[in-house]
Parts: structure tokens; C-alpha cells; sequence
């Protein structure tokens, strides 16, 4: 983002660039572990390529943002592209942003819905430094086909253990997007993962 009195531009084609999003995460999310490319980076815009538009897409004045890191300049930019607010604390974040984890960082922080209406629960959205080539994973459940091995970088230690109360949660419970540069791959609540000791 540029100073002050610049604003960095949203989507070239703002129709069809966020269907082509929006149909991509919920792709993504319907086959869990499967790597969708969401589209290049945004000009001026810090963020990678595929967080910027997905934000831009999922996002709008009744989803309030919650950024781990904040950042007035691109809290500004969504909110003027979208009319996105700015969430005050996690649990009240119909999206979260984050830009890396690291230890200390808490599902369980977040909306989980509840049994009635687990919609109302919190979408993570989580840059990592890649989608591949991480600590060995077996992923299992709605949407995959026996099992999907995946490997992401990038995350803390205690993540799945996390991510295994989260999942036995259900209905209630977050969804998590990650991405890198170009591209996304959804997690959804119901999806169980296993990590593959040793490899």
C-alpha cells in the first residue's frame, strides 16, 4: 500500500473476477486439500495474490474482519472496496486474516457457531510460506476420495492437535482457507487429519 492519499485498486473486472473467486474457495472447500489457483497479486496491495481477492470477494458490510496484524492501510482498502468492517475481537470475525502463525495462536479464539446454527462461526484465511513440501498429512472425510496427503509449511507445532478438537467439534467449528501466492486450499470443519509421524 502506498502513503496516505493513495488507495490500491480492487478487482480489474470486480464481477467476474470475484465469481472466479468465489467459485474457486468454495471448490476449494468442497475438496478438501486439492490446490485451486485464485489469481496474481493486486497492484500495491500487500497481501498475496489469491488472500487479496479473496477478500475482496468473500467479504462484505455485514462480515466483519478481524486482521491479526493491523494494518490501517489495507483494513481501509477492504473496507472502501467492500464495505467490510473491522472486527474488534476474534470471536466477533465472520473472517480472519492472518499473515503467518505462530505458538499461541488459538482456534478455539474464534466463532464456532453452535449446534442450531454452526454457520455462525468464523472463516479463517491464513497466508503460509507454502502449500506443499511440509510435515506429511493424510486428510479424510466429505469430498475426498479415501485419503488426500497433503503437506503445508509454515504452521505451529500444536495445530492439528487444534484442528482435532475443532473437528470433533462438529457441527460447531472454524473453516480455514490457506493460501500462497496464486493459490488456495480449503480445510473445511469436517475434514480429519492425520499427521504422518516421522516422514
Amino acid at each position: 500500500m502506498n502513503g496516505a492519499q493513495t488507495l490500491a485498486p480492487g478487482l480489474l473486472d470486480g464481477v467476474h473476477d470475484s465469481q472466479q473467486a468465489f467459485r474457486a474457495v468454495l471448490d476449494a472447500l468442497a475438496r478438501p486439500g486439492q490446490v485451486r489457483r485464485i489469481g496474481p497479486a493486486l497492484p500495491d496491495v500487500a497481501l498475496g495474490g489469491a488472500m487479496a481477492r479473496l477478500l475482496l470477494s468473500l467479504s462484505d458490510d455485514e462480515t466483519p474482519v478481524w486482521w491479526q496484524r493491523a494494518d490501517a492501510g489495507l483494513q481501509h482498502w477492504l473496507r472502501f472496496h467492500t464495505g467490510a468492517g473491522l472486527a474488534e475481537r476474534p470471536e466477533a470475525a465472520s473472517f480472519a486474516v492472518f499473515t503467518g502463525i505462530h505458538q499461541g495462536f488459538a482456534l478455539s479464539d474464534f466463532a464456532s457457531g453452535t449446534a442450531a446454527a454452526p454457520e455462525f462461526s468464523s472463516t479463517l484465511l491464513i497466508e503460509l510460506p507454502g502449500l506443499a513440501d511440509g510435515p506429511a498429512l493424510e486428510w479424510r472425510g466429505p469430498g475426498i476420495r479415501d485419503v488426500q496427503c497433503v503437506g503445508l509449511q509454515g504452521l505451529p507445532d500444536d495445530f492439528w492437535a487444534q484442528w482435532q478438537a475443532n473437528h470433533a467439534a462438529f457441527p460447531r467449528g472454524v473453516d480455514i482457507v490457506f493460501t500462497c501466492g496464486e493459490d488456495a486450499l480449503g480445510l473445511p470443519r469436517t475434514t480429519r487429519v492425520r499427521r504422518l509421524e516421522g516422514v
